[in-house]
């Protein structure tokens, strides 16, 4: 029998050379070749290992005539075309959690330089200037560091702050009660964190939800003085409000890692008393390298030679003989969880996966851990369909499964519910010609929608005129309408309006439509 090949086209531990050959593939290591000598190259081979130098276009995917897998040592795998990459039926896989205590350390690395000044007080020490009584520091035990997002690196954070005698606080919808206490933390509203918190740490992805989360209103509801750490994802500060926050002293101190444009070649922060930062080093760590690395050699191994899936951004666990008939029913449930977990607000409680008629014949795992991927999307930019349930429970995520195999108004049905702490609320769907996925109901309001590219999702209040002023609106910002899809309870009463369009709706568009007469509720989807 033929071995599979796997070529390591990036710079990484020797040993995971070492663990492929183990696994039983044969190797490559070749690497810092042009893009057309790869794609040359790569016809021969069936794995592809990669870090970040590497690009994996479409011409690299089209000449791979044999890949079946790529392998990324590491997060972030936005130097991979994964749409194309799984039209040609290729696997794409990451490491999520090898950074996680690395990337934790060098948080707190940072709010210890931040704490005693340590850069600019070594700055000026080896200019010879021996400034002992120009830096005061303060001490980091007994104050609150407040986190940003509670998941695996932030949990890591929050028990190193507890062994500093640090009180711990955090923000996170999907932190249950329950999970707080296990992690010894508190968890709490943003303000309410913005208000006590002494440090403030971020650890959540970049999600249309976090995107500038400590924007110039909440850095104005901070504590006075308040330190802040940003080693997750340029994008959660809005970097102009945070200089004239430091400016102005309300807040101390800022030490960032990571910058809305990167490489940050410039920066409003650069220079700004009290403003430290490092060129995106979260990652940068001897044994975080080897831990990726041998990580993704044993997912690639395990994958070619024994069918395992793991961490697959792409691809869910299943045989050979359920795909075919589960895949619609996934990516239908994979677009009602990003849809839910898109409109969701408030602290989260549970979430129930309910399959009705057809649907409750199949495989459950599958279909609710689309689901689950799909919620937790907009909060995780590592999740897959593989770690989905794994996080969830992580989190403390309630998942109930009920199935009802008699079929009500359709043959076959979809329903997620979310509780929250107020309340709970479904969307439920369903597959035309047993093939193509529908929104069928919206929060109670029956609706027919596909749930596919940029969408607008309006609550209002139904009335003559809405449906041109909304119409008037996009067509003045040149935003053009796929399809239009409405709903209502009663006539006159509340109504749900989805419009499909051409391209994302920009953040002012969605304010202005906010300020139209009538509107209770706006929000741009993406799917």
């Amino acid at each position: 029998m033929t071995k599979p090949r796997v070529l390591i086209s990036d710079k990484m531990d020797p040993n995971a050379e070492r663990l492929l050959r183990e696994g039983g593939c044969d190797v490559d290591v070749i690497t810092g070749e042009t893009p057309e000598q790869l794609i040359a190259r790569i016809g021969d081979y069936d794995g592809l290992a990669i870090r970040s130098s590497t690009k994996v276009t479409k011409e690299i995917i089209d000449a791979a005539k044999n890949l079946k897998v790529i392998g990324r040592a590491g997060i972030g795998v936005d130097n991979v075309d994964i749409p194309y990459a799984s039209a040609k039926g290729v696997v794409v896989m990451n490491t999520p959690f090898g950074n996680s205590i690395t990337t934790a350390e060098h948080a707190i690395a940072m709010m210890f330089a931040l704490a005693r000044q340590i850069p600019e007080a070594n700055a000026q020490t080896q200019q010879g200037l021996w400034p002992k009584n120009g830096f005061m520091g303060i001490e980091v035990t007994g104050k609150t560091l407040g986190l940003i997002g509670a998941g695996n690196i932030g949990s890591i954070v929050a028990s190193r702050a507890l062994g500093l005698r640090m009180k711990v606080v955090a923000f996170d919808p999907f932190l249950s009660p329950e999970r707080a206490v296990e992690l010894g933390i508190e968890k709490v509203e943003l303000d309410d964190l913005l208000a006590r918190a002494d440090f403030i740490t971020l650890h959540t992805p970049l999600t249309d939800q976090t995107r500038n989360i400590l924007s110039r209103e909440n850095l104005a509801k901070t504590k006075k003085g308040v330190r802040i750490v940003n080693c997750a994802r340029g994008g959660l500060i809005d970097e102009a409000a945070l200089k004239d926050a430091l400016d102005s002293g309300q807040v101390a101190g800022a030490a960032l890692d990571v910058f809305q444009t990167e490489p940050a070649k410039e920066s409003p922060l650069f220079g700004t008393p009290g403003f430290i930062c490092t060129p995106h080093l979260g990652a940068s760590t001897n044994e975080a390298q080897v831990n990726v690395a041998l990580q993704v050699a044993e997912q690639i191994a395990d994958f070619l030679v024994n069918g395992g899936v793991t961490n697959a951004l792409n691809m869910p666990s299943l045989s050979a003989e359920e795909a075919p008939k589960l895949k619609p029913y996934m990516a239908l449930a994979q677009r009602l969880g990003s849809l839910v977990g898109q409109l969701t607000t408030g602290s989260l409680a549970r979430i129930s996966i309910h399959t009705e008629g057809a649907a409750a014949e199949l495989n459950a795992k599958p279909i609710v851990a689309a689901v689950l991927a799909g919620f937790l999307r907009t909060q995780s930019d590592t999740v897959n369909m593989v770690n989905a349930p794994f996080l969830a429970k992580e989190r403390g995520l309630e998942v109930r499964e009920v199935k009802t195999e008699k079929a009500g108004d359709y043959h076959t049905l979809i329903r997620v519910s979310v509780k929250t702490d107020s309340g709970e609320r479904s969307v439920a769907g369903t597959l035309f010609s047993n093939s193509e996925p529908r929104l069928v109901e919206l929060f109670g309001i029956k609706v027919e929608a596909e749930l596919d590219g940029p969408m607008m999702y309006i609550v209002n209040e139904d009335a003559p005129g809405f449906i041109g002023r909304i119409g008037t609106l996009l067509g003045e910002n040149a935003i053009n309408i796929g399809t239009f899809n409405l709903g209502r309870r009663e006539a006159g009463g509340e109504a749900v309006l989805l419009l499909s369009v051409d391209e994302p709706v920009p953040a002012a568009v969605v304010e202005k439509a906010r300020a139209l007469p009538g509107v209770k509720r706006v929000m741009a989807l993406g799917f």
